[in-house]
């Protein structure tokens, strides 16, 4: 049996750096910008990605693409 992917939403996260707790562990919050068109080239959202970090008050420390994607049986 055959499987297509389709993937019907993007989005783009940010993880910022926000600093250190109580114990010393790093503090990582998540920008999400959603409504990413699903067909977006990896290279335009990271480059958009890093143009917006440079706004962000505090550090990036990585750059996610989250796709929602429906599997469908072709039968």
């Amino acid at each position: 049996m055959a499987v297509e992917a389709n993937i019907i939403s993007t989005k783009m996260q940010l993880k910022l750096n926000t600093g250190l707790d109580e114990k010393g562990k790093e503090i990582i919050k998540t920008k999400t910008y959603s409504n990413v068109k699903p067909d977006a080239k990896d290279q335009v959202i990271y480059d958009i990605a890093s143009s917006l970090a440079v706004l962000q008050q505090h550090d990036l420390e990585e750059i996610h693409r989250v796709n929602d994607t429906i599997l469908i049986s072709m039968e």
